[in-house]
């Protein structure tokens, strides 16, 4: 993270866990209200950035990732991941361009092996690999009333979901109807912090994980590296795996996944009671006795305890009876997903 980023941030009341935004010292409730029905602006620490830099970049990243890059235009962002050779998932990425660089965002606590392992494949490519978190920092603004805000901070938001709108300091993206992305260098986002914060309500990564859940848009991070093939985390139901690109690590295990009907395992919205689990704990339930049927991606808080993004096996889901870390632990509650599993 940049540090002039997170001293400003502190002098504006955050806290800090680990190096994510905890939150502003206010009511997390309000938080979470203002990001419903009002408007809320999270520093989103906790997400890396890659900067890819050269004429080769684009190929470069097309033939390793998901996604078709080379198609990717200016004005739009994409989803991706970076798969094994065996088509497990190492991480999941939003896309888009700046420029003629390449930015790759994700989970933060993954970037340092990652922009490790993308630079043993440069070998003799015209591409130059970078932590993108020193020249450029991440806001999010959400809620009913974000848009509005947006306009009165004097910018424009884009119009279709996936879009981006480019500006002298960064670029803005949407991401859903009421959900928008900054990217932007450092001495903006200080700079738009008042304006922005004076409409929107200063709130914590979790507030963020959150609408994330809620949107069915998973994060692989450390501890589940290697533990799902992208369709078990629905990458290909948010737009997140082209099938028509040609090769890429792991590409025929995907595509046998997909026409060998071998989709077994989806990620599902669930609810928990008590405390949220860490992500890659076990599920388990009766039609599988003594084993788990599954793994937590990614669990925050909600208004209403905690939400979170549980990959099982579709025949585990249907029984309606999933439980967390043993056949005698919560109960899982199923909770509706933006998009349908096929």
């Amino acid at each position: 993270m940049n540090p002039d980023w997170r001293d400003f941030l502190a002098s504006r009341g955050g806290h800090f866990h680990e190096d994510q935004i905890d939150g502003f010292g206010g009511d997390a409730q309000a938080a979470f209200a203002a990001a419903d029905s009002g408007a809320a602006l999270v520093p989103l620490t906790q997400f890396g950035l890659i900067r890819a830099t050269g004429e080769d970049a684009a190929v470069f990243l097309h033939n390793l990732l998901s996604n078709d890059v080379r198609g990717l235009n200016p004005d739009r962002a994409g989803r991706c991941g970076f798969c094994t050779p065996k088509g497990r998932l190492l991480a999941d990425f939003l896309v888009w361009r700046e420029g003629n660089d390449y930015l790759l965002q994700l989970s933060a606590d993954i970037q340092p092996a990652l922009l490790k392992k993308l630079g043993m494949y440069v070998l003799r490519s015209k591409v130059k690999l970078t932590d993108g978190g020193g020249d450029t920092v991440l806001l999010g603004l959400a809620g009913a009333a974000a848009e509005a805000a947006l306009t009165a901070a004097g910018l424009a938001a884009p119009a279709a979901v996936m879009e981006v709108a480019h500006c002298a300091d960064g670029a803005l993206i949407r991401l859903g109807e009421r959900r928008f992305q900054a990217a932007l260098r450092p001495e903006a986002a200080m700079r738009l912090w008042q304006p922005l914060s004076a409409h929107a309500t200063p709130a914590g990564a979790a507030v963020w994980r959150w609408l994330d859940i809620a949107a069915g848009i998973p994060h692989i991070t450390a501890p589940t590296q290697e533990e799902f093939v992208p369709q078990m985390a629905n990458l290909d139901l948010i737009g997140g795996i082209s099938f028509t690109k040609g090769c890429y690590p792991g590409q025929e295990v995907v595509a046998r996944t997909k026409y060998l009907g071998k989709v077994k395992r989806r990620t599902y919205r669930v609810g928990i009671e008590g405390d949220c689990p860490p992500p890659g704990a076990d599920l388990f339930s009766a039609d599988l006795p003594g084993q788990s049927c599954g793994k937590i991606i990614e669990a925050a808080p909600c208004p209403n305890g905690c939400e979170a993004l549980a990959s099982m096996l579709m025949s585990s889901a249907d029984t309606g009876d999933v439980r967390l870390s043993g056949p005698d632990g919560p109960r899982l509650s199923f909770l509706p997903l933006p998009y349908a599993l096929d």
